[in-house]
C-alpha cells in the first residue's frame, strides 16, 4: 500500500531542490516558450525583406512604374537606386545585398521591336533567398513586359488608324493592317535573365558549413558540462585541487583536449560530406579548419563560463539549453534570417555561432578569403575572449 504521507513529502522535497536551483527553475519554464518561437516565427514564416540593389539607367513612366512595383512587393527591401551595373553586380559580390536588378537603358524605348533585357545578379550562396528571389522577380518582370506590350499594341493600333484614316478619308476597322503584327513578340517585350554569381547551390551545400558550426558548437558546450561541472559534481575536479595544480593548468588542459576532440569531428564531418553529398569547398581547406577551429574554442570559452559557477552537471545543461537551442534555429543554420522576425534578425547578430555560419558559407560556397571574413572573425575571437575572461576569472574551484 502506497504511503501517501510519504509521497507527499518526497513531492515537496524535489519542488524544493528545483526552487533552490534557480536556473534550473527558470530554463523550464523560459526555454518551450523561446523554441515554439523560434519554430513558429522562423520555419513557419515566410522570406521577405530580401535586401537588393536596382540599377536605374532611364528615365520615364515605365521605369517608374517598375520601381513602384519593385518597393511595393514585401519580399524586396530596395536598399539604393543606383545608375552602374558594374558597381550593383560588386555590391552582390561582397554581401552588401543580395541580388540586383539591372534595367536596360533603352527600357523606356516603347517603338523598338527588340525586347528589353534585364538582367538579375542573384547571390546563389543564398540558396533559400534565391529560390524565392528568382520566381518572384520572373514574375513581376513578366507582368510588366504583357503591360508593356499592350501599351505598345495600343501605339501601333492607333498609329495604324490614323494612316487608314488618311490614305482612305475613311474610319474604317484596323484587322487587315493590323494582320501582319507578330503577337507574341510585342508581347514579350522583356527579355529576363539570371545571372547566378557562385553558380547552381543545392540545399545540401547551403546546409553544410552551418551544420558544421552547429555541431562543434553542440559538441563544445555540451561535452564541458561533462568535463567541468561533471567531474565537480562527482567530486574528481576536488581530488585534483588536492594536488600542487593551479586553475589555469586545469583550464587549460580541458581546452586543448576539447579542441582536440571537436576539430577531429569537424574533420570527419567534411569527409563525409565530401564523399556522400560530393560537397565542394571553393575556397582553402585550411581557412575552413582554422574556423572551426576558432569555433570550438569560442563555445568551449562559453562552456568554461557556464560551468565556472554551478556545483552540478544538471544545472550546466539546464543553463546551457536555452542559449544553446535558440542559437540553432535564429542564427541562419536551416533557414534564412530573413523569415524571422525584425526583432529575432537583430537578435541573431548577438549569437556568436551567426558570425561562423556567415564565415564558414562565405569561404566553403564563395570563395572567400580572410580579407572577405576578418569582421567575422574579429567579433569570433571578441566573444571568445569575453567567455574565457569571465569564465576563468570566476571559475570557483570550491563548489
Amino acid at each position: 500500500m502506497m504511503e501517501t504521507k510519504k509521497i507527499y513529502w518526497m513531492i515537496k522535497k524535489d519542488l524544493l531542490v528545483l526552487w533552490r536551483h534557480k536556473p534550473r527553475l527558470i530554463s523550464i519554464f523560459i526555454f518551450p516558450i523561446l523554441m515554439i518561437a523560434l519554430f513558429g516565427y522562423g520555419m513557419g514564416g515566410s522570406i521577405e525583406n530580401i535586401p537588393v540593389v536596382v540599377v536605374k539607367q532611364s528615365q520615364g513612366m515605365v521605369t517608374d512604374s517598375t520601381l513602384t512595383h519593385i518597393k511595393g512587393m514585401d519580399l524586396y527591401e530596395v536598399k539604393d537606386i543606383i545608375s552602374d551595373p558594374d558597381r550593383a553586380r560588386q555590391m552582390v559580390e561582397t554581401g552588401v545585398v543580395k541580388a540586383a536588378i539591372i534595367l536596360p537603358p533603352d527600357y523606356e524605348d516603347l517603338n523598338s521591336g527588340n525586347p528589353k533585357s534585364v538582367v538579375v545578379y542573384v547571390d546563389s550562396s543564398d540558396q533559400m533567398a534565391t529560390q524565392a528571389l528568382v520566381p518572384a522577380t520572373q514574375a513581376l518582370f513578366s507582368q510588366i513586359s504583357t503591360q508593356i506590350g499592350l501599351q505598345k499594341l495600343q501605339t501601333m493600333t492607333a498609329q495604324s488608324s490614323r494612316v487608314k484614316v488618311q490614305s482612305q478619308g475613311v474610319n474604317t476597322t484596323t484587322g487587315s493592317s493590323l494582320s501582319s503584327i507578330n503577337y507574341q513578340n510585342i508581347m514579350n517585350s522583356i527579355n529576363f535573365q539570371i545571372n547566378k554569381i557562385y553558380g547552381d547551390i543545392k540545399y545540401i551545400d547551403f546546409l553544410v558549413p552551418a551544420i558544421l558550426a552547429m555541431t562543434v558548437m553542440m559538441g563544445a558546450m555540451m561535452s564541458m558540462g561533462e568535463s567541468l561541472a561533471g567531474e565537480r559534481e562527482r567530486g574528481e575536479l576536488a581530488r585534483l585541487f588536492m594536488t600542487p595544480t593551479s586553475v589555469s593548468t586545469v583550464v587549460g588542459g580541458k581546452i586543448i583536449s576539447r579542441l582536440i576532440i571537436q576539430t577531429s569531428t569537424a574533420m570527419v564531418l567534411i569527409g563525409a560530406a565530401i564523399v556522400l553529398f560530393n560537397i565542394t569547398i571553393a575556397g582553402s581547406m585550411l581557412l575552413t579548419i582554422l574556423l572551426l577551429i576558432l569555433t570550438a574554442l569560442c563555445f568551449v570559452g562559453f562552456g568554461i563560463m557556464i560551468s565556472a559557477r554551478v556545483g552540478t552537471q544538471e544545472d550546466y545543461i539546464q543553463m546551457v539549453m536555452p542559449f544553446s537551442m535558440p542559437m540553432m534555429f535564429i542564427s541562419g543554420v536551416f533557414y534564412p534570417l530573413e523569415t524571422m522576425p525584425w526583432i529575432f534578425q537583430k537578435i541573431a547578430y548577438l549569437a556568436p555561432l551567426t558570425y561562423a555560419n556567415i564565415a564558414l558559407r562565405e569561404v566553403m560556397l564563395q570563395g572567400a578569403g580572410i580579407g572577405d571574413i576578418w569582421v567575422e572573425v574579429a567579433v569570433l575571437l571578441g566573444f571568445t575572449l569575453l567567455f574565457f575572461a569571465m569564465g576563468v576569472t570566476r571559475f570557483n574551484r570550491d563548489i
